[in-house]
């Protein structure tokens, strides 16, 4: 699907990017449900060579020519915040898993050096790092979406102008209803609404965290960092979705899963959801039978 997408004819482009396919007129996001099918392929990996992670070659040089492989097909779209997330959350499973610590931090340079190039070879990506680092020098230009942002948050202060009430998703701010959702919820829920939001993802995190120790426990190695990863890419996608709304990270589109507008994406989350589910549901039937 991510090859399929580049071809004349079957992509369509949208503001610039070539990220989707029309489908019987159902428009599809190919990269939301490529990290669900990776996430399944390096759980199913790590647990099979769990024994040789140590050896570099195992535990470095085919997870990267895999993501590489991945990467290059997303950064051709262009899609680089889809990138920098799987990016980030094969690397937490690998060093959950128990990839060789120097071997870790050796392939997490390579990777930040290699970002870091991949963004600085591209004009956009230079002018949205700036406008990110004083996005009122340009109000109406390249910082237009993060200052919209801020001031929406600003107006929310801590308790918010009340559900429904904001100003900035009616007139102002672009993608309010899924790259910059978090700055409508600090609108009109204040910034305790965007505290609430923030937890809610932790206890995520920690649920599936303690799924996947009581699968490791009983010997399911798929399914445990199945489940590892699953949470560990919802929360990673949270994390930069909100840095980018509040200013703690350079601008870039990225949904809120669960949350944000969007077929492709919530049909996404949903599924991750569905197979943490699924891992929960065999972790207790096995503990039933232990019992």
């Amino acid at each position: 699907m991510l090859v399929a997408v580049l071809m004349p004819g079957i992509g369509v482009e949208v503001n610039g990017s070539i990220r989707w396919i029309n489908l019987a007129g159902i428009r599809l996001q190919p990269s939301e449900f490529m990290k669900i099918a990776a996430i399944i392929y390096f759980a199913d990996y790590l647990a099979r060579k769990k024994d040789d992670l140590h050896l570099f070659k195992v535990g470095i040089i085919n997870i990267g020519l895999v993501v590489g492989a991945i990467g290059l097909l997303l950064l051709l779209e262009p899609d680089f915040g889809t990138t920098a997330v799987l990016v980030a959350t094969v690397a937490v499973m690998m060093f959950l898993a128990g990839v060789r610590f120097w071997h870790f931090m050796v392939s997490i340079s390579v990777a930040a050096a290699l970002m870091a190039l991949i963004m600085w070879m591209e004009p956009y990506r230079v002018a949205r790092l700036l406008s990110y680092r004083d996005p009122w020098a340009d109000p109406f230009g390249s910082g237009f979406q993060l200052v919209q942002a801020l001031i929406a948050i600003g107006r929310g202060e801590w308790f918010g102008t009340g559900l429904g009430s904001s100003i900035q998703k009616l007139f102002y701010l672009p993608h309010a209803g899924n790259d910059f959702l978090i700055a409508i919820v600090g609108e009109e829920l204040g910034a305790i609404g965007i505290f609430c939001v923030l937890a809610l993802f932790l206890v995520l995190l920690y649920r599936t965290f303690a799924i996947a120790r009581q699968a490791l426990e009983l010997g399911y190695r798929f399914q445990g960092f199945l489940a590892q990863g699953l949470g560990i890419l919802l929360v990673i996608q949270a994390a930069v979705h909100i840095g980018v709304n509040t200013g703690l990270l350079p601008t870039k589109g990225l949904t809120l899963p669960m949350m944000s507008y969007g077929g492709s994406s919530m049909l996404s989350s949903m599924t991750a959801i569905g197979l943490i589910l699924a891992v929960d549901r065999q972790v207790r039937s096995r503990s039933r039978k232990r019992r």
